[in-house]
């Protein structure tokens, strides 16, 4: 799902490009679905669908930027032996 929303907010993403690249024909792996249903990305609708756009919603922004915060401040077990 990090991986999702990291690609997501790296650039504009259109609804065709994220149905395209996050597609999966195996229902245990959904992430596209699953961060839509949990309100972490969202559709903002152009005058086309092939001008939709594929946002982070609030909710999707803040649990990426908790996770990078997570990251930042772990230390390296190898480098604590």
């Amino acid at each position: 799902m990090l991986e999702f929303l990291t690609w997501v907010s790296s650039r504009h993403r259109s609804y065709d490009e994220a149905t395209e690249a996050w597609h999966t024909t195996c229902p245990r792996h959904t992430v596209w679905e699953d961060a839509f249903i949990d309100g972490l990305v969202q559709i903002e609708n152009g005058s086309a669908q092939d001008q939709c756009k594929v946002t982070l919603t609030p909710r999707g922004r803040a649990i990426l930027e908790g996770n990078r915060g997570r990251k930042s401040s772990q230390t390296d077990p190898v480098s604590d032996v």
